[in-house]
């Protein structure tokens, strides 16, 4: 069956105005590929456009990040060898987040931790296949704790009420993505984004990526109606929010450029304090730099 084909990035990534912090990290980022190399799963929910490490760094060498955090997405399947490949010839400035299910074994977790991995990755939005199955999920968290590691969850907006308590109950830190997914058009007081804040509030284990600017805008580039969720974000739990470009950005509905991307981070975190927690602090603790 014919996997739908998805665009690539924009190759001419401007140069952003904004100079980020030394040692600032892209903490939501991927690599696809090459297929000849690192094929694709059969199952996947769509086909990229190659992504390699060498345009990986080519970006991050042309905006000024120093480290990344790269998300095995679900093109890959449990298939984790290319950011394995990646955070080998990284010298300490790559970690990465897997896609595993509950066939692995403590050896197989071993060999990812040992190989940098920092966390494992659930898909609940319903384009990408939908909910995981639910005893399978909570089979993998109690694998993963004793690692430390947390887990990356990608949501629905409209899903979260659902499942703020679950998440709650976890026994370990995670992540959300790209803000809940929120509709930027749907306001501030929206129940998805009150939940996702309520969260922040009332969970020390709950961390946000304020990343995804471009799928919460409902205005389009260069994407400012996202700019107060971020910020509400950033001041609920400074401590517990990082950044992340989701380069090469499959499946938006409009492409970003990378340059512009960064230049929103002073908008919804004018101050110097908060730009080094949320873009080197933050994520060293997270993912053990």
């Amino acid at each position: 069956m014919n996997k739908p084909r998805i665009p690539g990035p924009d190759p001419n990534t401007r140069t952003p105005k904004f100079k980020l912090p030394p040692l600032a990290c892209d903490a939501h980022t991927h690599i696809f590929g090459p297929g000849d190399k690192y094929p694709y799963a059969p199952g996947r929910p769509y086909t990229p456009p190659d992504a390699s490490l060498e345009d990986f760094r080519a970006l991050h060498r042309k905006l000024g990040i120093g480290r990344a955090v790269i998300v095995n997405a679900s093109v890959h399947g449990t298939d984790n060898r290319v950011a394995l490949d990646a955070i080998a010839v990284s010298n300490g400035t790559f970690r990465a987040v897997a896609n595993i299910d509950d066939t692995i074994t403590e050896r197989g977790l071993c060999e990812l931790h040992d190989g940098g991995f920092r966390g494992c990755r659930f898909n609940f939005v319903r384009h990408l296949g939908g909910v995981p199955d639910i005893a399978a999920f909570h089979r993998i968290v109690a694998m993963v704790a004793p690692l430390g590691w947390h887990i990356d969850l990608h949501f629905d907006a409209i899903d979260l009420p659902e499942y703020a308590e679950m998440l709650a109950k976890l026994p370990v830190r995670y992540t959300i993505d790209h803000m809940g997914r929120v509709k930027a058009s749907d306001g501030l007081d929206q129940l998805p984004f009150r939940t996702l804040i309520d969260l922040m509030k009332r969970d020390e284990k709950c961390w946000v990526k304020v990343c995804g600017c471009e799928r919460v805008s409902s205005g389009g580039p260069p994407f400012h109606d996202a700019v107060p969720f971020a910020r509400r974000i950033v001041e609920t739990a400074p401590d517990r929010v990082i950044w992340g470009t989701d380069w090469p950005h499959p499946n938006v509905k409009v492409m970003p450029n990378d340059g512009d991307l960064v230049d929103l981070i002073p908008l919804f975190a004018p101050e110097p304090e908060l730009q080094q927690k949320i873009l080197v602090d933050n994520p060293a603790r997270l993912f053990e730099f």
